[in-house]
């Protein structure tokens, strides 16, 4: 704890979800005054008493301005991963035009500091890894296109109005409380996981303490205003390699299955498209499978100058705690 957050009013916006749930919890462990901003009835997530919950909508201009009054800093986390209903409309709505309610509110209420969570995705495939903060910009579907406008118009309209403004772009999130890489996990414990393509592409994972740790110094130091930090755990295996390491953890044989993307690619368009219309989350979709094709490796060291960001969890360490609370909670 460096006492800097002590007694300071913060906004967390998506308080509901994962990511927003853990950053809430360890400001208000380290003295900070938490409005927890959620969605009307949305779920408390077993955040402590003594943060404030404001139920509204982030895409309401009104709700925004109420939401940061008297605050010094906004944490910006809110976002909708897959939707269904209301398709695209639905993203944009929370992903970019929430995010400029949320500015002009925060630079007309007088806070500090404006810290606005993207994702690695905006670069989606790194061809030629280690990638970085300025590695060319290759969204591939409908979350990380409007991802990648939301982080624009973010930094865009605060260099226009002056609002102070820090970016993260998270690398992979997970650990205890999250269960999207239970469709991993799972088939491997169960001897039932196949790889699709040859397993060589990287993918940079954060584990949930690190990732908050770096949120938390994106708001704190001077030197993260006006710019961009990729926020990633301290190695990014191979999918053989974390394949090996799940199955190694789990006490199972590794897996040695493997099938050729296209056909794969190809069911999961037809799912998706059979779907869609009814409003049913299909099986298999294109984003999934994109995950075994798609090299996502970057480079941390621009956090790590800038703002002292130390991972100390690295993906082997991760998953093991990933695997413990799965098991306690009968989820393997």
């Amino acid at each position: 704890m460096t006492g800097f957050w002590k007694d300071r009013a913060v906004l967390v916006t998506g308080a509901g979800g994962f990511t927003g749930s853990n950053l809430a919890r360890r400001l208000a462990a380290e003295g900070a005054q938490v409005r927890a901003f959620v969605r009307t009835g949305g779920s408390r997530r077993d955040l402590p008493e003594a943060v404030e919950m404001f139920e509204g909508d982030l895409t309401d201009p009104v709700d925004c301005a109420r939401a940061v009054e008297g605050v010094d800093t906004v944490f910006h986390v809110a976002a909708v991963f897959r939707q269904l209903k209301g398709g695209p409309a639905v993203l944009k709505a929370v992903h970019v035009d929430a995010t400029g309610h949320l500015i002009r509110a925060a630079k007309a209420a007088g806070c500090r500091r404006f810290v606005h969570t993207s994702t690695m995705g905006v670069h989606g495939h790194v061809k030629h890894g280690p990638g970085d903060e300025n590695t060319e910009y290759g969204p591939g579907d409908d979350y990380q296109d409007t991802k990648l406008e939301g982080e624009l118009l973010a930094r865009a309209l605060s260099a226009e109005i002056g609002m102070p403004l820090a970016v993260v772009r998270p690398c992979g999130i997970y650990g205890p409380g999250d269960t999207r890489f239970l469709k991993m996990v799972r088939p491997i414990s169960k001897g039932r996981f196949f790889m699709i393509g040859d397993g060589t592409p990287h993918y940079h994972f954060v584990f949930i303490d690190d990732l908050v740790a770096g949120i938390m110094l994106a708001g704190e130091k001077d030197a993260a205003v006006g710019e961009v930090f990729l926020i990633g755990g301290p190695d990014h295996p191979t999918l053989n390699e974390l394949a090996a390491t799940i199955a190694d953890l789990l006490g199972v044989a590794r897996p040695r299955l493997r099938i050729p993307v296209g056909p794969i690619m190809f069911a999961g368009r037809v799912c998706e498209a059979l779907c869609q219309p009814f409003g049913i989350e299909p099986p298999l979709h294109p984003r999934r499978v994109a995950f075994f094709t798609k090299n996502r490796e970057y480079s941390i060291d621009k956090a790590r100058k800038l703002l002292g960001y130390a991972p100390a969890v690295d993906h082997r360490e991760g998953f093991r705690r990933q695997i413990e609370w799965y098991r306690k909670e009968g989820l393997i």
